[in-house]
């Protein structure tokens, strides 16, 4: 009786210990991860918060065959004695250990280099009483401009600057102040602040162009791309991004009257106890209308609201509110759209990766705005906004942003943006074949065709103290600036692009 009860008691230990919880439980130390053909994010479990006890992670990275590999870290904090019980591990291949974080050697590089396309991050922890664990960001080597998802603005001091965000940092930690229309405040993380104004999806990352400006008074908060920025206070600088000039608003534009522009599958009358009646019609979802939105009169998923823009439209994004009225706090939680060019066989669209139907988060309360763009843009003449989830009741204003189809479109580039010349080394205007939108000024419309001066400032390539050089492009035609500023450049080789000093424009019809 005496043995078996000491057989039961070293069970009993052998379950509880360490090894034990690791083997049956692999990988339970990996955190937050998306992962895109060109790069990715990858954190420990709980990051920034502490990791558990006896935890094991291990993950494959990789990048397309023929590139490089480039890892940068963001952060590493990992209480740990010695290199066998608790360590963050590169390794180029299933030996090859390229980089350690443990025992004694806590000091994480900035970035790591490899010669090789793939890599596999080990991270273990033992007992430990603190720690926030780690967050690296990965990029292919045609990305050395990589940052990761936690820089800010702040950190970077440059009028213009061109930076690589990675996939997955939405839903990493990290505050925004303000939104896309008036500017954020330079305390915002850059890559999170690039998703919010629809610059970047976050399922592939992207190249993000920032432009800083003198900072503002006042930050308002806006709920966009599934992120809630914040209200901020007075900054010395705030910083915007180039825009692809196709977010106008379309439904505005629409010369087709609203009761025949907007449609629905019901509607809803509320009557008082007086009985007074309140209208919930569709053609009170139009954004620019006000009073309350439109309501179904039914709560069921099948439930739409459809917009008829009189012609196919490069549509890149949608603006949502709740009912608009305090006693009705109704709104729509999530949505999915459906489009079409002629009015039928109705398209679900599927986001980025294609893979399945995108949900959009809406609004969270009645009254405030929130903003999804499409990543691709969508062409089409009608779309159908489907509510998913509500609160208490259907209730939706939309306006949907975008550009004629006819307008030449580079959702990822401007051409304004200096490119350095491999061949010369001068930092010139790359000029895409497809694309004729004008140098952005801080209030253009960049679908406006627009004629005037230019003035941009040259830096010497040598640098000499108090040199600079100004170029005057005048009565030039915007929309073909960059080719003008490219071949002056070519004539002034000692010298590179700084940035735009003045436009001075006028609008053509």
């Amino acid at each position: 009786m005496g043995s078996t009860r000491l057989v039961l008691l070293l069970l009993l230990l052998l379950l509880a210990s360490p090894e034990s919880v690791l083997n049956e439980r692999p990988g339970d130390g990996c955190g937050h991860m998306v992962v895109h053909q060109e790069s990715g994010t990858l954190t420990s479990m709980n990051y920034p918060n502490t990791y558990p006890n006896y935890t094991f992670c291990e993950r494959r990275i990789q990048v397309p065959e023929g590139k490089k590999l480039l890892i940068k870290f963001g952060d590493v904090d990992i209480e740990t004695q010695d290199c066998e019980s608790s360590y963050l591990k590169i390794f180029s291949d299933s030996s090859k250990l390229e980089y350690a974080y443990c025992g004694t050697e806590r000091a994480a590089p900035k970035e790591i280099f490899l010669d090789v396309n793939e890599a596999i991050v080990r991270f273990e922890s033992g007992s430990h009483i603190s720690g926030r664990g780690f967050l690296l960001n990965y990029a292919s080597s045609e990305h050395p401009d990589l940052i990761t998802c936690l820089e800010r603005a702040s950190h970077y001091f440059e009028t213009m600057h061109s930076k690589f965000c990675p996939a997955g940092c939405r839903d990493v930690v990290g505050d925004v102040y303000g939104d896309a229309a008036d500017g954020y405040r330079d305390t915002s993380v850059l890559c999170r602040a690039a998703i919010h104004a629809g610059v970047i999806a976050d399922e592939l990352g992207g190249q993000i162009h920032v432009i800083q400006h003198k900072g503002a008074s006042q930050y308002d908060a806006m709920l966009a791309n599934g992120i809630l920025s914040q209200d901020g206070s007075l900054s010395d600088r705030r910083f915007t991004f180039t825009s692809n000039g196709c977010s106008r608003s379309l439904t505005v534009e629409s010369s087709i009257v609203p009761s025949e522009q907007v449609t629905a599958s019901s509607s809803w009358t509320w009557t008082s106890a007086t009985s007074e009646n309140l209208q919930w019609h569709p053609e009170q979802a139009l954004l620019q209308n006000k009073g309350p939105s439109w309501a179904s009169n039914h709560s069921s998923s099948r439930e739409w609201l459809q917009i008829d823009l009189g012609k196919r439209e490069r549509i890149t994004g949608i603006i949502t509110r709740g009912s608009m009225l305090p006693n009705f706090n109704f709104f729509v939680e999530t949505y999915v759209i459906k489009f079409t060019k002629e009015g039928s066989k109705w398209k679900t669209y599927k986001g980025p990766l294609g893979k399945e139907e995108k949900i959009f988060k809406g609004n969270s309360n009645y009254l405030d705005t929130a903003r999804n763009t499409f990543f691709p843009p969508l062409v089409a003449r009608f779309v159908r906004i489907v509510p998913q989830t509500w609160h208490q009741r259907i209730a939706l204003k939309a306006e949907l942003l975008g550009c004629p189809i006819t307008q030449v479109y580079n959702p990822s580039s401007h051409p304004s943006w200096p490119q350095k010349n491999q061949s010369t080394g001068i930092s010139i205007v790359k000029e895409p074949r497809t694309i004729t939108d004008p140098i952005p000024s801080e209030k253009s419309d960049l679908g406006e065709r627009q004629k005037g001066i230019l003035i941009v400032e040259l830096m010497p390539r040598k640098q000499a103290a108090g040199r600079r050089l100004t170029l005057r492009l005048s009565d030039t035609s915007l929309q073909s600036s960059a080719s003008a500023i490219t071949k002056k450049m070519k004539a002034c080789k000692s010298w590179i692009f700084s940035h735009v000093i003045k436009q001075i424009t006028s609008c053509l019809s």
